[in-house]
């Protein structure tokens, strides 16, 4: 027969939401600052590919 499982408790929902949250924010942050870099030509740890179309 099924037992019913024991109630999460808010604290650790509410620490569980904030970890995804924080990490989210983060790889965000990340995404900008490679964005920014690209956009100003000082990318150097990041490569990306070029289409030779475009340096024509």
């Amino acid at each position: 027969m099924a037992v019913p499982k024991k109630k999460t408790s808010k604290s650790k929902r509410d620490k569980r939401k904030a970890t995804w949250k924080r990490k989210a924010t983060l790889q965000a942050q990340k995404a900008l600052s490679i964005g920014k870099s690209i956009l100003t030509g000082r990318a150097e740890g990041f490569v990306y590919p070029q289409n030779e179309d475009e340096e024509e």
